[in-house]
């Protein structure tokens, strides 16, 4: 089908977010209030953040500040993979701290098994469905480098299917597939969105007091409180969590951390039951390619297929703009991805066509720490695999603030800051010729460049 003619229905706005579900706005914070704890960001961070808070003390008066609206930014446009990964995928925590993977792949497994019991414990609905993930290779070379990692999983007991050409196109048929490994437990499929507002009646229901439309605009510290500024209001408190990705920090330092890169989604109409049983999908997998440019796909659980990726964009100077929302060159090569992996699906037109931005560091995987005396705690960096780890990342910032030492505390991955990008103009320059030389590596058999190799020996290791 013509991508201009699939598309030209589509709604530019984020699928999940447009939803008769979403939930009326709290009220903006006026005038001046205290509390013990002030969460800054509505998105998986500060949620987790404030909902634990209140469970470890539900004597704890905590206050959610909220820019726009509960769930709005890289929260609401995902493709709602929840992970149990913390560090961006096996291969990335195997790179930067092997001493510790094992310890990290069993956190991460609890952290997901935890959240699971937190939707059943407050009764959140958003179609979770722990179905796993299937990594599909559609290069020869790729098939290659699954096997490869599918020998160091067996070593550490994971529970991964590996999965031939005839079997991985028995679980979703694609031509395009080479061959396959299923991560059967280390990956459940949800709605984001669902699962942002249910975590916000369930910290209203625990006495948080949540404020929308309240973005923070100045932090001040007197010795002993921070305080913070709204447009019509401002809160003390004792201890502050920054839970904002990739928007300005309130802390200087971290901006030398992170840059804003934009990914990209399209949501199809509903499969009818023939259209999903050309497809087959029982099993309902995530599904990720291996290529360095890579695409994520999932059903929903009306049967719509979410198809991201592929594009990472970063637009030079950092900055974050609403207009960086809508792309349509990636919209049209999304498009036609789609048609090339399932070709059965010729005439399936889309419905949604969205983009958002994603806080994005060196090592790919979230970093952590304190300021102000220790009064203040942070988790960002997530590199678009937070819905899950955002969770364990919370929980990291409340023991940072109670000055405990926990085993995530003791973690060297949690100790360890990565490395910085270089100021403008250089930053941008240094982005732009890695994501030409990731591209070329897809073009050549995965083979990496000399740019890359070096930044693998420097401990960047782009490859996303």
């Amino acid at each position: 089908m013509d991508p201009l003619k699939a598309l030209a229905d589509a709604e530019r706005k984020p699928y999940w977010l447009d939803s008769p579900a979403r939930p009326e706005p709290r009220e903006r914070l006026t005038g001046r209030t205290a509390a013990d704890l002030v969460v800054v960001g509505g998105g998986f961070s500060g949620l987790w953040t404030a909902l634990m808070a209140k469970e470890r003390d539900p004597s704890l008066d905590v206050v959610l500040l909220e820019g726009r609206r509960i769930g709005w930014a890289a929260t609401g446009r995902n493709g709602g993979f929840c992970m149990a990964t913390l560090t961006h995928g096996l291969a990335n925590g195997l790179e930067r701290w092997p001493d510790e993977i094992d310890r990290l792949e069993r956190m991460g497994v609890a952290n997901l098994d935890e959240i699971e019991r937190t939707l059943e414990r407050y009764g959140i609905d958003c179609s979770f469905e722990r179905t796993g993930e299937l990594h599909v290779a559609t290069e020869p070379w790729q098939v290659d480098a699954l096997g490869e990692h599918h020998d160091v999983i067996s070593e550490l007991g994971l529970d991964y299917l590996p999965l031939d050409r005839e079997q991985v196109r028995a679980e979703v048929d694609s031509p395009t597939y080479l061959g396959g490994l299923w991560e059967r437990s280390g990956c459940a499929m949800l709605d984001p969105a669902g699962l942002a507002w249910g975590l916000r009646e369930a910290c209203l229901r625990l006495g948080v007091r949540v404020h929308e439309r309240s973005p923070v605009r100045s932090l001040h510290d007197d010795g002993t409180l921070l305080t913070l500024g709204t447009p019509h209001g401002s809160v003390a408190a004792r201890r502050v969590a920054l839970g904002t990705g990739v928007f300005p920090p309130l802390l200087r330092r971290l901006k030398h951390y992170v840059v804003p890169v934009y990914d990209y989604a399209l949501m199809t109409e509903p499969l009818t039951a023939d259209r999903l049983a050309s497809v087959g999908w029982r099993n309902r997998q995530g599904v990720g390619d291996s290529g360095n440019q890579f695409h994520y796909y999932r059903l929903t659980d009306d049967n719509r297929i979410l198809w991201g990726g592929y594009d990472a964009v970063y637009y030079n100077g950092g900055l974050v703009k609403p207009e960086y929302d809508q792309r349509d060159e990636t919209f049209v090569r999304l498009a036609e991805h789609f048609y090339d992996t399932f070709p059965q699906l010729d005439g399936v037109r889309f419905t949604h066509r969205w983009g958002g931005v994603i806080d994005t560091c060196s090592r790919f995987s979230a970093f952590y720490g304190r300021a102000h005396g220790g009064r203040l705690a942070y988790a960002l960096g997530y590199t678009g695999m937070g819905v899950g780890a955002t969770r364990f990342g919370a929980n990291v910032m409340l023991d940072l603030l109670a000055g405990e030492r926990t085993e995530r505390t003791e973690l060297r991955m949690v100790k360890e800051k990565p490395i910085p990008f270089p100021p403008e103009p250089v930053r941008s320059g240094v982005i732009q010729f890695t994501r030409w030389s990731i591209a070329q590596a897809d073009q050549h058999q995965g083979r990496r460049n000399l740019w890359l190799r070096a930044l693998d020996r420097m401990g960047l290791g782009f490859d996303t």
